[in-house]
């Protein structure tokens, strides 16, 4: 997780998600209409989740 992801996650959290998946994107956006912190929490939470895809493999 970068500098620049970390500020972006804080300033437009579902910018952040963007390579994750659109159900990532649609979560983040959805939160972040419902209140700035639960987007960011979950931005952060999203971007910081290094065994995302361990599962499919």
């Amino acid at each position: 997780m970068s500098i620049l992801r970390v500020l972006l996650a804080i300033l437009f959290p579902p910018l952040s998600v963007l390579d994750q998946g659109c159900g990532s994107i649609l979560i983040v956006f959805i939160l972040t209409l419902c209140g700035w912190v639960p987007g960011t929490i979950a931005a952060l939470v999203i971007l910081n989740n290094t065994n995302r895809f361990e599962y499919y493999r």
